[in-house]
């Protein structure tokens, strides 16, 4: 869109005339979608809104479509109408349904036909892996990335006589039992649907339990899944006699308070979340409740391994313009500058994805300054151990869907009393069948 403007020029006194400067070219819009909500999503505006700022020539309009699953399933549905955004936030459970669709333009590709020279080995290699092809090309950016961690109400602890933070899930119950006894209505905050990535998914990885046959998917898609036959059934066993002590209490949407809401009040004492959340918890905690974040828990005498990285990355659509591609290009060239990947972890907590951004923190004392102390084991977690097959990721088809299968049978486990083994037997069996259907709709195509 050009706007004419016309000028009043005098050109001698007495004498006036009209002259037609040349057209000025609005700024090229280009749309993003995303999938955080509150505190997060305010902060993604700020984010838009200082990337606009910057410059001229481009106008980012950021749209938040509330959470993940649904971010991935209307940006599937706009594509197929051809409405689609030119940059859509797909979290980890939908890497592989972009991997396949074709619908994205690799990032690489982007920044080298705009004109930008990214250094990619800078970005944290398990970061940078997860969303690569097996050949190592990068097919998204690597934006929000997260890992699971666990928060404690130090003053709860201490009330208990417990020193530090508990290291064991040994530690857990005993702590959780006396707080029970001290008068804690609620020890643990446990959301069993919609805490599947950090209760199952990353207990799988630290403890190095499989959760699928082909390394997690990464073999190939007639990957199987096997979590009801490891240690995911001893801990959901453990998780149902928690639950009906009354040490674990469900915090969700559907009871009325979410897990966060309720540690942030004080009203629990413990919960697991992303370290995504460091930065909220700051802001939003009340001023009477103190709190501590440590890497997950495991059962003594394990080996830990690395966790799995959490969060999302940018993909580019097809189906746009040049204009609206060089946009795209110039927005993560602006998310890439130091200065901006530092804000980002500031505001949120939200981990550096790359090596200079993380050093370049350190070097300033970043992770030594009151609000911010903690965050650094994020990182700790993430790269405790060199990945192992079972701790790389998860790179399975509609995992979005297998997921909800888990979260499933984890509720009907603690509110139906369905037998922990043949819970867990019903969701695999029904995720396998997601899985077949999935390879079927790919079949003979490899993965990248």
């Amino acid at each position: 869109m050009t706007r004419n403007w016309l000028l009043t020029a005098a050109i001698s006194a007495g004498a006036v005339a009209l002259a037609s400067a040349p057209a000025l070219a609005a700024p090229t819009k280009f749309e993003f979608w995303y999938g955080l909500s509150g505190d997060l999503s305010e902060r993604v505006q700020e984010m838009c809104g200082d990337f606009n700022k910057s410059q001229a020539d481009y106008e980012i309009v950021c749209t938040s479509q509330d959470d993940y699953d649904t971010n991935l399933q209307n940006t599937i549905a706009a594509y197929r109408a051809n409405k689609q955004p030119t940059i859509a936030q797909i979290h980890d459970a939908g890497t592989l349904d972009l991997m396949l669709s074709g619908a994205y333009m690799p990032v690489g590709q982007l920044m080298k036909e705009n004109g930008y020279d990214i250094d990619w080995t800078n970005y944290f290699s398990g970061i940078a892996s997860y969303f690569s092809t097996s050949k190592g090309e990068l097919l998204s950016m690597p934006f929000n990335s997260s890992t699971a961690m666990i928060y404690y109400n130090t003053d709860a602890l201490a009330k208990v006589g417990f020193t530090g933070v508990p290291q064991t899930w040994e530690e857990v119950e005993d702590v959780a039992t006396k707080m029970k006894a001290a008068g804690y209505d609620c020890p643990v905050a446990f959301d069993p649907t919609g805490g599947v990535w950090q209760w199952f998914e990353q207990f799988s990885a630290i403890h190095n339990q499989p959760i699928a046959t082909e390394g997690n998917g990464f073999g190939g898609l007639d990957a199987e899944l096997v979590f009801n036959k490891g240690k995911f059934v001893d801990q959901l066993t453990w998780i149902k006699k928690m639950y009906d002590a009354g040490l674990f209490v469900n915090k969700s949407k559907a009871s009325g308070e979410t897990a966060n809401d309720a540690f942030e009040h004080g009203h629990c004492q413990i919960t697991s979340s992303s370290v995504a959340d460091h930065g909220t918890f700051s802001k939003l905690a009340d001023p009477t409740v103190h709190w501590q974040v440590a890497m997950l828990p495991v059962w003594a005498g394990t080996e830990r391994k690395n966790s799995l990285v959490g969060g999302a990355s940018l993909w580019t659509l097809k189906g746009k313009t040049a204009e609206e591609y060089k946009g795209a290009a110039a927005f993560f060239a602006f998310l890439a500058t130091p200065k901006q990947a530092e804000w980002w972890s500031t505001v949120t907590g939200y981990i550096p994805v790359t090596n200079t951004g993380f050093e370049a923190m350190k070097a300033k004392g970043f992770y030594d300054a009151a609000p911010y102390k903690g965050r650094e084991l994020a990182i700790q977690s993430l790269t405790f151990t060199p990945p192992t097959e079972n701790t790389r990721g998860i790179r399975l088809g509609n995992y979005v869907q297998i997921r909800k299968e888990v979260g499933d049978a984890i509720a009907s486990v603690l509110f139906d009393n369905v037998p922990v083994q043949q819970a867990l037997d019903t969701a695999v069996e029904h995720g396998n069948a997601v899985l077949r259907k999935f390879e079927k709709t790919y079949q003979g195509v490899a993965l990248p």
